[in-house]
């Protein structure tokens, strides 16, 4: 048995078969966590999620910030985007089955020892009080309130947490860490206009990942979200967004039975691996 991490697939599904391939995934013996970015700007959303679909009890998935934006696009709470390709994925003839299927999944997971998210974690979040906000809105995603909290969760207020926040506020900070956060000052205030390298980080910020005192350093933290991040040969943290829709890779980290792991990377279509 081997466990697979997979970074931003964004609609890439032949890359996704490839890499499956290339490993000789197995449903019945192997285990898949993809951590989030599953659909949007690349060509075959749909195909990523009839194949992940397919793959039942063996495939978990987080949620990322454009799944959200296509469940607020398919519940009519936003716009496509001038570089969206949800068109596949709205227009398909068995659309609420894969809508349905994307809002059942998760905010964050924790498997094997790995805390999984798609962008970040705050500071001052420890595991089970990540674990424990990811599931209040998870619970949210999959009731009857979705269509009023797609509605509000765009902005970029609250941009710290608070444990006295309450409903919307207190839902979106939640979501904004998990599935967009890169960069936050060391009191936990986030920022969300920077998305090149941590070395453009604006002055008193830095990845959410170096703030120091960082209540989940001690645990391994696998995440995408952010392409222009570059390699991090580290332990403690997984970063697998290598930009596959951009051009690059798509890149996943294997977890062997016997606790060694290994990064596994496929070109798309138009990309070359980095020697």
């Amino acid at each position: 048995m081997a466990v697979y991490w997979i970074g931003d697939i964004q609609g890439c599904d032949a890359p996704l078969g490839r890499l499956l391939e290339s490993v000789a995934f197995s449903p019945s013996r192997d285990h898949l966590i993809v951590l989030g970015d599953l659909v949007n700007r690349g060509p075959d959303s749909a195909g990523v999620l009839r194949r992940l679909m397919a793959l039942q009890g063996s495939v978990q998935c987080v949620l990322g910030n454009h799944d959200l934006h296509a469940l607020a696009v398919a519940f009519g709470h936003s716009r496509p985007k001038r570089m969206d390709t949800l068109d596949g994925l709205l227009q398909a003839t068995d659309r609420s089955t894969l809508i349905d299927w994307l809002r059942q999944q998760h905010l964050a997971l924790w498997s094997h020892k790995v805390l999984s998210v798609h962008a970040g974690v705050l500071p001052d979040w420890t595991l089970d009080k990540t674990l424990s906000l990811a599931s209040e809105v998870q619970a949210v995603l999959r009731g009857p309130d979705l269509p009023y909290f797609l509605a509000h969760m765009y902005g970029n207020e609250p941009k710290a947490w608070r444990d006295d926040l309450e409903g919307l506020d207190r839902w979106r900070v939640v979501v904004n860490a998990l599935t967009r956060l890169r960069l936050c000052a060391a009191d936990g205030t986030m920022e969300f206009a920077t998305k090149d390298s941590a070395a453009q980080a604006p002055a008193g910020f830095m990845p959410w990942f170096d703030v120091p005192g960082r209540r989940t350093a001690d645990i391994r933290v696998a995440f995408g979200h952010w392409s222009t991040l570059g390699r991090q040969d580290r332990s403690d943290i997984w970063a697998l967004d290598t930009g596959c829709v951009w051009g690059g890779c798509l890149s996943a980290m294997r977890l062997g039975e016997d606790g060694q792991h290994q990064r596994i990377q496929v070109a798309c279509e138009q990309a070359q691996l980095p020697g």
